[in-house]
């Protein structure tokens, strides 16, 4: 058999948050280079336009000074940053080139009809351009900034950006997982301690330092410790029970066997031997119960998935069997029953309907009766179960749940367990057992009474 996939809630919440991280760097960046690339166009136009004309200026007072009857090569001194890119030429108005820097065309880069800024395509790639006139109107200056000295600078300010995003990363990636290791710190701490336990060891876990999401867990973890320790005490005080209770049997058989022994005739032989018998029916009953005591924890756990069946439908199946307990102790068994449907477990109620008819028949003396109904009462399906016995005195119809609890003044030998038994099977369905008396205040009356579905599905 495959084991499960295991996998680290620690581990995948470092991935995701370094995951989303790098992904919002990679948007920023791209966003921040982008908007900076924008900016950065407007500050070369704007400083081609100013180096421009600064030209135009000097180009104006060597005119004046001492005009100009052919071309001359001129370095003027531009922006440094645009010393080694900028191509620059100055026109007179009838169309002269006067004045041009090294590796600057003799024919215009734009137009002299054109004036203002916009890109063009050359032989020697994309240029940003720019002309103007001067304000007398007698020269222009055409200056042309190739579009590579632009990228250059602006992939230098990539590379230094990315840099520092990058060496930010880093540290974000390092306070990330000191986070989540801090955050896991109490858990693990938890897990610890869980797993340092003796298997008897069953306090509950500490919860400080556990953060809020973790906590219904580890409340589950500890409602679970209660619940194991609550049963193991009830297991506890069974066995100590179930002990004592079966020392009394026992002794009582190995007394009649030591007696029968020691017998000086066979009628002394079977007047023990009789009460031996009687000694071995109560153990085997205290055993028989006992084990029908075990059996109700698997079916509890099969009672989550209760199915909606007919009540009436299992009294009749058992009726039979009933009847015929009746007749051999001289009772009378009246049954009126309707149909009474309910989310229940077969194999449960079974055990309780023996349980109660047992005791109705044990307990009620010869000509007696019993009486047995079924049906529906507010659309509830209940159960009643009276005899004309003893009956059970009012201050202890609530202690004869517990279990090996009997009346002093029984008047046949039993368990003390069969009630245990049946209140254990009606809390499992979520259902209310009464104690009362039986008809016209004589004997005992036993009324249960069954949820809603609707009900017992909520309480599943």
């Amino acid at each position: 058999m495959s084991k499960p996939a295991v996998w680290s809630l620690r581990n995948a919440l470092f991935r995701w948050l370094i995951g989303l991280t790098l992904a919002l760097w990679a948007l920023s960046a791209v966003i921040v280079y982008l908007e900076a690339d924008n900016e950065s166009q407007e500050l070369f136009d704007q400083s081609l336009e100013e180096t421009a004309h600064l030209l135009l200026s000097l180009a104006e007072y060597e005119v004046r000074e001492h005009g100009s009857a052919s071309p001359i090569i001129v370095a003027v001194p531009a922006e440094r940053n645009h010393r080694q890119y900028l191509l620059y030429q100055i026109w007179d108005v009838q169309g002269r080139l006067l004045y041009k820097n090294p590796g600057a065309p003799d024919q215009p880069i734009w137009p002299q009809a054109h004036s203002g800024m916009r890109w063009l395509d050359g032989p020697d790639g994309r240029q940003r351009v720019y002309a103007s006139w001067s304000n007398s109107g007698q020269l222009q200056i055409q200056v042309a900034e190739p579009v590579t000295h632009r990228k250059d600078i602006s992939h230098r300010f990539a590379y230094k950006l990315s840099g520092f995003a990058l060496a930010l990363v880093a540290l974000a990636a390092l306070a990330i997982w000191w986070s989540v290791q801090r955050l896991f710190r109490g858990l693990q701490q938890s897990t610890g301690e869980v797993a340092s336990r003796t298997p008897n060891d069953l306090a509950d876990v500490s919860l400080a330092g556990v953060p809020r999401e973790a906590l219904p867990l580890l409340q589950a973890i500890n409602r679970l410790f209660e619940r194991v320790r609550r049963a193991m005490e009830r297991e506890q005080r069974f066995t100590a029970d179930a002990a004592h209770e079966l020392r009394t049997p026992l002794a009582a058989i190995k007394t009649n066997l030591q007696v029968i022994q020691r017998a000086r005739n066979d009628a002394e032989r079977e007047e023990f031997v009789a009460a031996l018998g009687v000694s071995v029916d109560r153990a085997s009953r205290l055993v028989d119960q006992l084990l029908t005591l075990s059996r109700l924890d698997p079916l509890y756990q099969r009672s989550k998935g209760l199915e909606s069946r007919d009540l009436a439908a299992l009294i009749t199946d058992a009726l039979p069997g009933w009847r015929a307990a009746a007749a051999r102790h001289q009772l009378s068994l009246h049954v009126q029953l309707a149909p009474a449907s309910c989310l229940l477990n077969a194999d449960a109620i079974t055990i309780l309907l023996r349980n109660l008819v047992e005791n109705a028949v044990r307990y009620t003396p010869a000509g007696g009766s019993i009486q047995i109904r079924c049906g529906m009462q507010q659309q509830q399906a209940e159960l009643e179960i009276s005899d004309s016995g003893p009956g059970i005195p009012a201050a202890m119809r609530e202690r004869v749940f517990e279990r090996f609890v009997r009346l002093a003044d029984a008047s046949q030998p039993g368990s003390g367990l069969g009630l245990s038994i049946v209140r254990q099977i009606v809390e499992m369905h979520g259902a209310s057992i009464n104690l009362g008396d039986g008809p016209d205040g004589h004997g005992l009356c036993i009324r249960i009474r069954f949820p809603k579905p609707e009900t017992t599905m909520q309480i599943n």
